[in-house]
């Protein structure tokens, strides 16, 4: 048997078109159906390679008797939420509210007209830890669905009424760098100072806190501690058992707060803007330590995640053979099978494989290297193990193309090449960028969202538009290739177009013709991945300070006027946003170079500007009189080249450096 689903190109989709379950995707079919029939919809979604939504599917959608009971008494849509970000994020908020918590699988019960009256994440078969099971949760909806409308109207209305709650403009100074400090405070105060990291188990990299701390270092904000506790959590997390030992890449996240034992699915926005961080702090403090880990990742998705295309397929599942983690894990005996008894018995006190094994009982480990040891001195055991891990059963890769998630990846490849001087790391994020501007350019202005294998759909969202802003002007700024900085200008007009309300100052989520959702969603705070509006504001920020266009600039000025109060009462929920604001308040910097920008001594002065400035910085190296016509007049006046030599001015905002034709001088120099 097989469902409506037998026919879509989600990978999460058709994981359920066996199921007994009489699946709808998201279309207009199902509410027309539910209205007609009045009956309840269940919305339930979630993505390819979660594993608590490969749990339940096996428990209760892929059973007969549940399947009978639900198609008797639902309309059931299944949505992937890595396709529909916009309709998560309306359910996703919806259940949130009512329980204080979300998660996936999401499954939310709405009206025929959209609206959610309840919710939940996981529910058992059977009743257990005070959950009803999914059976009785379904019988109870309908029943109550069907003899108390009003109960079930006052739901949904009071539910609808909070999502679309939203308080006026609030007077007051706008967000700015000293509450960047505030949330270096705010979030050292959570900090595992033995393990790395924020918090308790389970334990994220949130990579978003990282890189607003980060920036706050640079700046000179940052509260004493603030990179040593940056620095312990990218070491921790590269020797735990997060990072992947032997093939490279980070889990999603910990279980326990030693980073030891992941959670196994391998997301690609992890990796981009992980590599991000670890380049950023490597710029900062040349700890030989963050080399590897960058290294190691790009070579994973060089490997095993780019398409030939060049573009980054989505994500890893956790399970193999019905089961999390089996395909990373190994007991003593398999470890000496595969490099003798003597070096087996040195990687396993090295690697922490006991006998008893650290993984749910299984009597096998995670791999991790942990603080002491010789790394290198196992290179070679770890290409051993790695090629013996190859003919074990692999988990399933989703391979569907996300813009956002590719645009991270840009960013963090663009970023490492650069510090690292590494020209390859910056082809292939230009190999990436270009799949992007190629196939999923949406028609008239914009991106789509979805790349599937023979073509893009689905209208982009902010994230989209955000995501790709941001890789492509740190591409531009490793790369100095001019049409990067176009495309990156395209992509920020289509923002103000489809996103931007000039009525409120407000960027939302969706576009503005979107048609088939209950309401409008704005951006949600930064999670794993950034706050899409934090995002575009700090993307507008750097282009109006590149370009010098009064659009990007007032548009990110009221944007942030519209977002900084709520971020300065709550700032670990908006650090992305902190960020722009900072960089709103101090400006960007800018290195200059003038003079013809294909000569050697013109690109070596490129060269050190992009290894040694922060990765907000532009490069633009360009001759008087090619200057192109997107950057603004402002940086050329009054500036000539010494000598006839190509020559560099390090900036921000209106205080420049003093004019150098050495490399090794260009950050040296005093202010003129």
């Amino acid at each position: 048997m097989s469902n409506r689903l037998a026919d879509e190109t989600s990978a999460y989709l058709r994981q359920h078109r066996d199921n007994p379950v009489d699946w709808y995707p998201w279309s207009p079919e199902p509410w027309e159906r539910a209205r007609r029939e009045q009956r309840p919809v269940l919305v339930s979604i979630g993505y390819a390679s979660c594993h608590w939504c490969h749990v339940m599917e096996h428990e209760s959608f892929a059973d007969l008797e549940t399947a009978a009971l639900m198609n008797q008494e639902l309309v059931s849509i299944k949505v992937d939420r890595e396709e529909r970000p916009d309709v998560d994020q309306i359910y996703m908020e919806s259940v949130v509210r009512l329980t204080g918590s979300g998660g996936w699988p999401l499954n939310v019960f709405c009206t025929p007209d959209g609206r959610p009256f309840f919710g939940g994440t996981y529910f058992p078969p059977d009743r257990a830890h005070g959950r009803p099971s999914w059976r009785e949760l379904v019988t109870r909806i309908a029943r109550v669905f069907r003899e108390d409308p009003e109960r079930v109207e006052a739901n949904a209305s009071q539910i609808l009424e909070a999502l679309t709650a939203r308080p006026g403009p609030e007077s007051g100074a706008t967000a700015g760098a000293q509450d960047l400090h505030q949330l270096c405070v705010a979030l050292l105060r959570s900090a595992d100072r033995e393990h790395g990291g924020f918090g308790d188990a389970p334990k994220f990299p949130t990579p978003t806190n990282l890189d607003a701390l980060l920036l706050a270092q640079e700046l000179g904000v940052a509260p004493a501690g603030t990179l040593d506790q940056v620095l312990l959590t990218l070491r921790r997390m590269a020797r735990g058992g997060i990072f992947d030992q032997l093939g490279g890449g980070f889990h999603r996240y910990s279980t326990d707060a030693r980073w030891a034992v992941p959670h196994f699915e391998k997301m690609l926005y992890d990796q981009g803007q992980l590599l991000r961080c670890y380049a950023e702090t490597y710029r900062q403090t040349r700890d030989p330590g963050l080399e590897w880990p960058v290294a190691e990742t790009i070579a994973w998705l060089e490997r095993e995640s780019l398409g030939d295309d060049g573009g980054p397929f989505a994500s890893l599942d956790a399970d193999s053979e019905g089961r999390e983690g089996s395909f990373y894990v190994w007991s003593p005996d398999e470890i000496v099978a595969v490099l003798g008894e003597q070096r087996g018995r040195e990687f396993c006190l090295a690697y922490g494989v006991t006998p008893g094994g650290n993984f749910e009982g299984t009597g096998k480990s995670v791999l991790a290297h942990g603080l002491a040891g010789d790394r290198p001195r196992f290179a070679s055991a770890r290409a051993e193990l790695l090629e013996a891990r190859g003919r074990r059963v692999r988990p399933a890769t989703d391979r569907k193309r996300i813009t956002a998630w590719t645009g991270y990846a840009i960013g963090g490849l663009a970023t490492a090449g650069a510090v690292f001087e590494r020209r390859d790391w910056i082809g292939l994020a230009e190999r990436s960028a270009d799949f992007v501007l190629e196939k999923l350019a949406a028609p008239g202005s914009g991106l789509l969202r979805i790349y599937d294998g023979s073509a893009g759909r689905v209208p982009g969202f902010l994230d989209d538009h955000a995501g790709m802003l941001a890789g492509l002007l740190d591409l531009y700024r490793a790369s100095g290739k001019e049409h990067y900085a176009q495309a990156a200008i395209r992509i920020a007009e289509a923002i103000l177009e489809r996103f931007y309300t000039t009525e409120t100052g407000e960027l939302f989520f969706a576009p503005a013709d979107s048609q088939d959702l209950p309401l409008r969603p704005r951006s949600d705070p930064d999670g794993a991945t950034p706050a899409s509006s934090g995002l575009a504001l700090l993307g507008l920020v750097r282009l109006a300070s590149l370009t010098g266009r009064s659009d990007f600039a007032s548009v990110a000025a009221a944007g942030l006027a519209r977002e900084g109060p709520e971020a300065t009462r709550q700032p670990v929920r908006f650090p992305t946003l902190l960020r722009a604001a900072a960089l709103h308040e101090t400006s960007p910097s800018l290195c200059l170079i003038l003079g013809d920008p294909e000569s050697e001594p013109a690109q070596a002065l490129a060269q050190r500007a992009r290894a040694r400035l922060g990765p907000d910085a532009a490069v633009v190296a360009t001759g008087r009189d090619t200057a192109p016509g997107w950057l603004d007049p402002a940086w050329l006046e009054a500036r000539e080249p010494l000598e006839g030599r190509p020559t560099a001015w390090l900036c921000r905002g209106q205080s420049c450096s003093l004019p150098a034709t050495d490399p090794g001088r260009l950050f040296e120099l005093p202010t003129a």
